[in-house]
């Protein structure tokens, strides 16, 4: 008797997850360009299909984002040359080369990072320069059940360090340095020198890989978000 009871009970909480996630609406990310110049837009969540798309000053570009999605980042790359089939390179956040990406970009990349509908049905967002920076951005809530508006719009590239300096960018330490004090491989490391150098220019954004209590922010499941290159 107890076995029959255990296989019914395991059903009802497996089909109501399943409905949880099914009828969860999705959200909608809007990406806007407001740069002076041309940004190709990117995104990619694994297992998702990812996608990029060139945006002129003032030209948006709308992503869905299922819930339950996890790990998903949307960033832009800068002096990208594509041709008809939608191969080349871009000179940062480059993804093997596509212009729909199909992985993660390369460092230095400014990076919008979201999990959506997971613990308590929350959202969870938040900017990372860890891979290092090339483009401001803005990070918000499109939706008036959640306020909340994460920037990073410092001068990082006009000040960046030298071991960290570019063209057109400044690169985070871990790609750079490749220490476990930069890259905390083993989950247990502090902030750095370099790493307050990203914090105080922009402190709301992840500046090393265990700054969570100031940099990872939530909003209800089903909010829908802006993210805004140059704002």
């Amino acid at each position: 008797m107890a076995y029959s009871k255990t296989i019914p009970i395991f059903f009802f909480f497996t089909f109501v997850t399943l409905c949880f996630v099914i009828s969860a609406d999705a959200a909608t990310i809007t990406v806007r360009n407001n740069c002076p110049y041309v940004v190709w837009a990117a995104t990619y969540a694994p297992g998702k299909p990812g996608g990029g798309r060139r945006l002129n000053r003032g030209e948006t570009w709308t992503v869905p984002a299922d819930p339950g999605t996890i790990q998903a980042r949307i960033w832009g790359r800068t002096n990208c040359n594509f041709d008809a089939s939608g191969r080349g390179s871009c000179q940062t956040g480059d993804c093997n080369g596509l212009l729909e990406c199909k992985s993660y970009g390369r460092a230095p990349n400014t990076l919008a990072e979201y999990a959506l509908a997971q613990f308590a049905n929350q959202d969870f967002i938040d900017i990372s320069v860890i891979d290092g920076f090339n483009i401001p951005m803005q990070f918000s809530s499109a939706s008036g059940q959640c306020s909340r508006v994460i920037r990073c719009t410092g001068d990082i590239i006009g000040q960046c360090p030298n071991q960290l300096r570019m063209d057109g960018a400044c690169n985070g330490p871990c790609p750079v340095l490749k220490t476990e004090e930069h890259c905390c491989n083993s989950g247990n490391c502090g902030p750095t020198p370099l790493s307050r150098f990203f914090k105080q220019r922009c402190p709301d954004a992840y500046s090393y890989p265990k700054d969570d209590p100031t940099s990872l922010f939530t909003c209800p499941a089903g909010t829908n978000y802006n993210v805004i290159f140059c704002p």
